[in-house]
């Protein structure tokens, strides 16, 4: 009896420290899920070392899917937030809409969804925007990297404005298909995240 009572005691606590640590969501494409690199040289991975070096008490979940694109994080975010209750959701998504030459208005309202799901979730939202190279054309690739600096100001969400900045367009940073980065890239990445993530833990 008394052994079945400390068991119950202990699964109680073990319960209340999961409750009490917070998560934190990303969702985003093949530069979050580290594609051609292992999942722990990613800057996901990078950043879970960084939180408990820092002593935060928090999960990361990686919900990033190679190829995704706005409309694909839209339709699975419900099941991801019903699952994992985060306080935080990283978006970092868009990519691949304007390397398929999607219209920047329908990126727009999938990123505004997916940050009103967020919130009305009771999660804050962290948004990382991205540019496209200059051959997409100066009036497309204007208008694109402007959805990210608008929905910043009208949801007044954090923006990191290129998630890439200096990594981006540097060849021995990169990886041979000249999108994704290389390994030696990821700490930089953390570290264009990192100011404005850190004020939202």
């Amino acid at each position: 009896m008394r052994a079945w009572l400390l068991g119950g005691c202990l699964s109680l606590l073990l319960l209340a420290q999961e409750a009490m640590a917070g998560t934190v969501l990303v969702v985003g494409d093949s530069i979050s899920a580290a594609l051609g690199l292992e999942s722990s040289q990613g800057w996901v991975s990078l950043l879970e070392k960084r939180l408990v070096e820092k002593g935060y008490d928090k999960q990361v979940v990686n919900a990033s899917i190679s190829g995704d694109t706005s409309a694909g994080g839209l339709s699975r975010l419900p099941a991801l937030l019903a699952e994992h209750k985060p306080e935080l959701v990283i978006i970092e998504l868009g990519g691949n809409d304007g390397l398929r030459g999607q219209p920047p208005a329908q990126l727009q309202q999938n990123l505004a969804g997916m940050i009103d799901s967020s919130r009305a979730q009771g999660a804050a939202v962290l948004l990382l925007g991205m540019r496209l190279p200059p051959n997409y054309g100066a009036r497309y690739t204007s208008a694109f990297a402007k959805v990210y600096s608008d929905l910043a100001e009208q949801k007044q969400v954090p923006l990191v404005p290129f998630f890439l900045e200096g990594v981006g367009g540097v060849p021995e940073l990169m990886q041979p298909d000249g999108i994704h980065p290389q390994a030696n890239a990821q700490p930089r990445l953390l570290e264009n995240v990192w100011p404005t993530l850190e004020p939202l833990l």
